[in-house]
């Protein structure tokens, strides 16, 4: 009893030391507002002309009939909300080495309608996924275990939004990780950075890792970040903004974990009575989001402020 009371002391002094070295905090960052929610099968973001617009879906690729749900769910709603693309967080194909059929049966079919109307899915890596899958052409992470990208609004309107996105594979997280997004989040002129990854850095669940918060969440706040979305725990939750930056878990879309959100001082809103994916959109200096479960009730919506003008 006596070591463990040991363990506990360490590892709340380590938080402690994690929590006080965020810094600078002189950014003006984000403020994040809760929207009404609309009927089952509403819309709750705007979808305006020139705009962002993508999903997000984690720990997806289980195979099962929940899966395929959430997959025609988000079908049925890119009919009236066009998405041009999906960002997966991590363990998207269980458990460990992938042969063919299990990218068949776990990302291909359950996922069918979208691929075929050109619909691009990006995915980062997570602890139960083979390293391989940065391979895997429809995964479009080129061979790397973290990479970034960039999109701009739809329309062809002038002076529409800039989003880059940054990939990263906190699995293996390392210094050599740490120095490029460093280097690509200080060379970014996006309006928008945003960055997903697997395992959260804040949750209402149960696995947030104070030693990942340590080692990245200093990099997001000091080069910019401004919305961080993560997976690994299965519910949904909003936190709320921290150095600036607005936080998200979604790891509901394969399976979800009942009775695991634990409400706090840092959680805004969350979910885990059932599966649940993420629509998202950028207009402006303003991101509109939306959580979704496979029935089409909708859990959460609102809007991530910038509070700094934008970049260019």
């Amino acid at each position: 009893m006596r070591r463990a009371a040991v363990l506990v002391l360490i590892s709340s002094l380590a938080f402690a030391a994690c929590d006080e070295s965020r810094a600078p905090r002189d950014r003006a960052g984000v403020s994040t507002a809760q929207a009404p929610l609309p009927a089952p099968g509403g819309l709750a973001v705007p979808d305006e002309p020139g705009s962002i617009r993508f999903a997000v879906i984690g720990d997806s690729g289980r195979g099962s009939p929940e899966q395929y749900e959430v997959g025609r769910r988000m079908a049925e709603y890119r009919r009236r909300f066009a998405f041009d693309f999906v960002i997966m967080l991590g363990d998207n194909i269980y458990e460990g080495p992938a042969a063919p059929r299990d990218y068949e049966a776990r990302f291909e079919k359950p996922y069918e309608p979208l691929l075929q109307a050109g619909v691009k899915f990006y995915a980062v890596l997570g602890n139960h996924d083979d390293p391989n899958q940065r391979n895997y052409r429809p995964f479009n992470m080129g061979g790397h275990r973290y990479y970034t990208f960039e999109k701009s609004g739809t329309g062809g309107l002038v002076g529409g939004p800039r989003a880059r996105f940054f990939a990263l594979d906190t699995t293996g997280l390392d210094a050599a990780q740490r120095e490029w997004l460093v280097r690509e989040l200080s060379s970014s002129e996006a309006d928008w950075k945003i960055c997903f990854f697997h395992h959260p850095l804040y949750t209402a669940g149960r696995y947030a890792t104070w030693w990942r918060r340590r080692a990245l969440e200093p990099l997001l706040v000091r080069h910019g970040a401004d919305v961080v979305f993560s997976g690994h725990d299965h519910l949904y939750a909003r936190m709320r903004p921290q150095g600036g930056v607005q936080y998200f878990v979604s790891g509901g879309a394969g399976s979800v974990r009942t009775g695991d959100f634990r409400p706090s001082a840092l959680a805004a809103r969350g979910y885990d009575a059932d599966l649940h994916f993420m629509l998202v959109e950028i207009a402006g200096d303003a991101l509109y989001f939306q959580a979704i479960t496979r029935t089409g009730r909708t859990v959460d919506a609102g809007v991530v402020r910038r509070e700094a003008p934008s970049r260019h």
